[in-house]
């Protein structure tokens, strides 16, 4: 029997739940398919939101050929050779093939630079489907051929219409008596995720009796979920969750539970680069100026990885953990760069002061641009007093150095330039 979540899957625009932003009445990508007129585009969002449930739907409402290929077992081999299947499709005036391929950001550049030419001729239409960033993961030249729609997590009313719409239409769960009376912990355990969501239910009942009357709570839900939890993660389903722990355990110090969580995700398949690219931006978020040196060594990490490959990467990716648990802690970079932006979108037109612009014309230099700016390199210390914030915000401290060793040497510097010792 085929899982619940595959059951449910929605075969029109119709049935389809949730991305109302894209393909909600007047909204651009449902225009476009109404249209009949599709170009090549990526599908950007988290697990479980209807990426490939979507590429299939616009397939079936075009009546185009559909071809898929997952980034995880298919070559560059796999590639050309569905793109001369797609090829000979093309007779007469059938209708351009698509060709999805989910987790593009799992292909390399030269697997990338294989679908060029077919994407540049119109031999097919690609869908991709990424839960990376496509900035970072798709090659400028295929990027540049597709246009990016955002896919969000669903909503509570979304999840709440997806477990109704399975007790009640689902060919087995609509044969049983099923009362939801409670949905909290089931979207709790989704986080979002339609296809986890479903899971979730269909765990529920395969662990309930159904030859009785069976009311979904959320303690029942709790208890089910938790003695199941291996089952429940067996698809890494768990993706967002275990990341998290990871990042969390980094932040809290705790070297164990950051190579426990590690180890998951590397036992797990999950992309090396996602893993390193988390690890740079703890660096900065968690660290910062705590230990400057666990950017350097964080970025080091990702480029070592990619040089080498698994499974040796997973001894410099535990050095790289291991180091970033261990360090001193800061935010205040983060939460300096967070106070900025909100100063800047509260003020946004705040005037230069006019000692701080460049006076490269004479008539600059009339109106008394840079007039009056002390060159620091020309006082004690290389320090001299002057205002460089706008009026307005004279005296803002955004970066306010915290406790650690290293940012208390900062403070004690900046405290010695304000009080001009």
């Amino acid at each position: 029997m085929k899982p619940l979540a595959e059951r449910m899957r929605p075969k029109s625009l119709k049935e389809y739940v949730g991305q109302s932003q894209i393909v909600g009445d007047g909204a651009v990508l449902r225009n476009i398919i109404e249209s009949g007129h599709i170009p090549s585009f990526i599908l950007w969002g988290p697990p479980g939101v209807g990426k490939t449930t979507l590429a299939g739907i616009i397939a079936e409402q075009l009546s185009r050929p559909f071809f898929t290929l997952s980034a995880i077992n298919s070559g560059v081999k796999d590639i050309r050779e569905t793109i001369q299947k797609a090829k000979s499709k093309r007779f007469f005036d059938a209708p351009q093939p698509i060709l999805f391929i989910d987790e593009i950001h799992r292909f390399s550049k030269s697997q990338q630079d294989s679908l060029l030419g077919a994407v540049e001729s119109g031999i097919i239409t690609l869908i991709g489907a990424t839960t990376e960033n496509p900035s970072f993961e798709v090659i400028p030249a295929l990027l540049s051929r597709c246009q990016v729609y955002i896919l969000k997590h669903l909503e509570v009313l979304n999840l709440k219409s997806l477990v109704d719409q399975a007790v009640n239409h689902d060919e087995y769960l609509s044969k049983l008596d099923i009362d939801i009376a409670e949905y909290d912990s089931l979207i709790k355990f989704s986080g979002g995720d339609g296809r986890k969501i479903l899971n979730s239910l269909e765990i529920v009942i395969n662990n309930s009796d159904r030859t009785e009357k069976i009311i979904v709570t959320n303690d029942l839900v709790d208890r089910i979920i938790q003695q199941n939890i291996a089952q429940y993660d067996k698809t890494g389903e768990l993706h967002y969750d275990i990341i998290s722990a990871f990042i969390k355990s980094i932040r809290g110090g705790d070297p164990q539970a950051t190579l426990y969580y590690l180890a998951r995700m590397i036992e797990g398949g999950e992309d090396p680069k996602f893993i390193c690219r988390r690890m740079i931006i703890s660096a900065s978020e968690d660290i910062g100026m705590a230990n400057p040196n666990a950017l350097l060594l964080a970025n080091a990490c990702m480029q070592a990885v990619q040089n080498i490959g698994m499974p040796e990467g997973r001894i410099v990716m535990s050095q790289c953990a291991i180091y970033l648990a261990t360090c001193d802690k800061s935010n205040a970079s983060y939460m300096a760069i967070d106070k900025a932006l909100a100063t800047v979108r509260q003020q946004p037109n705040l005037s230069v002061p006019l000692h701080l612009r460049n006076a490269p014309t004479k008539l600059m230099k009339q109106l008394d641009y840079g007039k009056g700016y002390k060159y620091a390199h020309d006082y004690k210390g290389n320090h001299v007093q002057q205002e460089y914030l706008p009026s307005g915000i004279q005296g803002t401290e955004f970066y306010i150095p915290q406790g650690n060793p290293a940012e208390q040497r900062i403070k004690a510097r900046l405290d010695r330039q304000k009080n001009n010792t």
